[in-house]
């Protein structure tokens, strides 16, 4: 039967459900627990414009799946739509219990007079989002989904049709750029006076200010994209402060001005695969020390500023990156997500050599 987990105990019950699930899985990365409570507590930016009501499927006794619907008013003041969200969807291999988790969801954004459902988003773009759907040869890279094969099976039998597939590629640092994009980028800085700086630590938060005004206008026509408020993307931020070495984030700047910049950061499920959902104060220590092992990378996000964007700042900010982790003894790294129409990025990045080797579906369905 359904169950609202609406009780600290069946909160509990509905982060800890995944563990179970995928213990014999060899490819699934254990989220830090702590970090997964406060995706739902109330005091998390996202839910001054947002709700969420979480669902488990019970039977005697045993949890056998999960479910989180979620009514995010800002994206549909922002799209205008009526829009309702599923996320953190787990289950057993069984449609009859999909089916009673999707009917809930389905239900409680029915009542909050919404047209459809989609998802998985958890709980929104900004955060993990996507159901796998090719490339289940590996684990993920650190703050990108990972599920099993059969959920495409229980999502689309429920009725759900494909809305957007996300990509991500790869690049080892075996395929170094072509000399004839090191020698354009040369040209690039000297006719536009563009230079690229790395984020200052001494001044964070005012360089956070800055990554955060250009991220809400360089993705603000994106499909499905929701500016984040400062206060929400100071929130996701603050981290990398202690995590991020201040050369992964790089600021560009044209005649003096912010208009782009690029966030690689270190796969971090090197660590947390070993963590497995826990980090005492003396692990803790052990962690820290354990980064600058990490040889796998993200490229998390590279925006321009419309304005900026025919100047070839991109491949600034992409070989700038490859260098940076090279230099870092680094093997390569996901460049991770790109919208599957955004026809620019994608083959900006496959013309620097990188492969497309994973795919992720977004999935809707009308009420």
């Amino acid at each position: 039967m359904i169950v609202e987990a609406n009780s600290d105990s069946l909160k509990k019950e509905f982060i800890d459900f995944p563990f179970s699930l995928y213990k014999k899985d060899k490819f699934w990365v254990a989220p830090l627990r702590f970090e997964e409570k406060k995706l739902f507590d109330p005091k998390n930016p996202f839910y001054k414009n947002a709700k969420i009501k979480l669902f488990l499927y019970k039977k005697d006794g045993q949890t056998l799946g999960r479910i989180a619907a979620v009514v995010n008013k800002w994206h549909n003041d922002y799209h205008r739509d009526k829009v309702g969200f599923f996320g953190f969807f787990e289950c057993i291999n069984d449609y009859e219990v999909a089916k009673s988790l999707f009917d809930s969801a389905s239900e409680y954004l029915n009542q909050n007079d919404l047209k459809s459902i989609r998802g998985p988003a958890n709980p929104s773009l900004n955060h993990t989002c996507g159901c796998l759907y090719k490339g289940y040869f590996q684990e993920p890279v650190y703050m990108m989904p990972y599920n099993p094969k059969y959920y495409v099976d229980l999502i689309e039998n429920y009725g759900f049709k494909k809305v957007q597939d996300l990509f991500a590629f790869y690049l080892s640092v075996a395929n170094k750029p072509n000399s004839k994009y090191i020698e354009l980028s040369k040209k690039i800085v000297k006719k536009y006076n563009v230079t690229l700086r790395s984020l200052s630590k001494k001044y964070f938060e005012r360089d956070l200010e800055i990554l955060w005004d250009i991220y809400c206008k360089a993705w603000a026509d994106n499909w499905g994209f929701v500016p984040p408020t400062k206060e929400e993307f100071f929130y996701l931020s603050k981290d990398m402060k202690n995590l991020v070495s201040s050369e992964l984030v790089i600021i560009a700047e044209k005649d003096g001005i912010p208009c782009a910049y690029s966030a690689v950061i270190p796969d971090f499920n090197y660590i947390l695969k070993k963590a497995k959902g826990s980090i005492t104060p003396l692990s803790f220590v052990s962690i820290i020390s354990t980064i600058p092992k990490i040889d796998n990378y993200r490229l998390i996000t590279l925006g321009i500023i419309p304005e900026y964007r025919k100047l070839g700042i991109d491949l600034l900010l992409y070989i700038k990156s490859f260098e940076v982790v090279e230099k870092r003894n680094g093997k390569g790294g996901e460049l991770s997500w790109t919208l599957e129409d955004n026809d620019k990025i994608n083959k900006a990045i496959t013309s620097m050599n990188s492969e497309h080797y994973k795919t992720y579906r977004i999935y809707e369905k009308n009420l």
